[in-house]
Formats: C-alpha cells, sequence, structure tokens
C-alpha cells in the first residue's frame, strides 16, 4: 500500500468532517439557537450538540496533524515554509494550531473549569461573540482550504 496515498486520504477526509463540522455549526447551528428564547436554553443545547461534536473534532485535528506533518516529512518538503508562495502551508498550520488549542486547552482546560452557577455577564453579547468568532475561524478555514488545493496543484502566487 502506497502510505502516503493513505495518509493524504486520512488528511482530507479528516478535514471533511472537522470543517464541514465547523459549517454546520456555524450556519446552522447558532442561527437555529437564536431561536431559543432563553439563553439558559441556548447554552443547554449548545452544550448537548458540543458534547458529542467535541470529541470528534479532537479525533479528526489529531488525525489531520498528524498525517500533515507525515505528508510534510515524507516529501521533505520544510523549506515551503520559508517560501511565501507556499503561504497555505502556514495557513494549514496556523489553522489547525487555532483550532488545537481551542479544543485540547481552551475549552476543556478554561471554560469548563468555570464555576456553573457563574452566569455571564451578558448573554446576548456572549452568544454573539461565539457565533462571530466561529464565522472568522471558518472563513480562515475556507480560505486556507482553498489556498492548498490551488497551491497542491500549481496555482501559485506571482512574482515567486
Amino acid at each position: 500500500m502506497n502510505e502516503f496515498a493513505f495518509a493524504r486520504v486520512l488528511h482530507v477526509l479528516g478535514i471533511v468532517l472537522w470543517i464541514g463540522g465547523v459549517a454546520m455549526v456555524t450556519i446552522v447551528l447558532f442561527p437555529a439557537m437564536a431561536q431559543l428564547k432563553s439563553a439558559a436554553e441556548r447554552t443547554e443545547f449548545f452544550g448537548r450538540i458540543e458534547s458529542r461534536f467535541a470529541p470528534q473534532a479532537r479525533v479528526t485535528t489529531l488525525i489531520v496533524g498528524l498525517s500533515g506533518f507525515y505528508m510534510v516529512h515524507i516529501l521533505d518538503a520544510w523549506s515551503r515554509f520559508t517560501e511565501l508562495r507556499f503561504w497555505w502551508m502556514h495557513a494549514m498550520v496556523l489553522v489547525w494550531l487555532i483550532f488545537t488549542l481551542m479544543l485540547f486547552v481552551v475549552e476543556p482546560l478554561v471554560l469548563r473549569k468555570q464555576p456553573a452557577n457563574t452566569a455571564p455577564s451578558d448573554p446576548a453579547k456572549r452568544f454573539a461573540l461565539a457565533h462571530r468568532m466561529h464565522w472568522i475561524l471558518l472563513s480562515l478555514s475556507l480560505v486556507t482550504i482553498a489556498g492548498a488545493v490551488a497551491g497542491s496543484h500549481g496555482w501559485m502566487l506571482q512574482g515567486e
């Protein structure tokens, strides 16, 4: 079996599941949650969804990170990180790093450690901020995916 092809398949499938899930949460679930009457309902609903999605997101981000590292190692493509025309390689690492920190550090070690009886100062603002952050991360992810697909098929920035 071609291990590199297998790593690429795992990489792409991981990205589809991970970023597809982020898109679902951002485009479908947040607007649905906005229709709920109270902040408590939104918090409870999001908690139920997040508790099912977070483990899948953690596994897929690990698969994406490991397969990406493997492919860069096998191709000995480390020098691409020194060239601007491979900007999408930097973007992939940045997106992966942001989500990895959120999934493995911020969410479990910071957000879950907050006392349950601590009410947010303004639940509506907090909800809007979370939705806005999801849009920013989804947009960054989609630009990165588009750049990676284009760049890996020879469509590079001019002047390099």
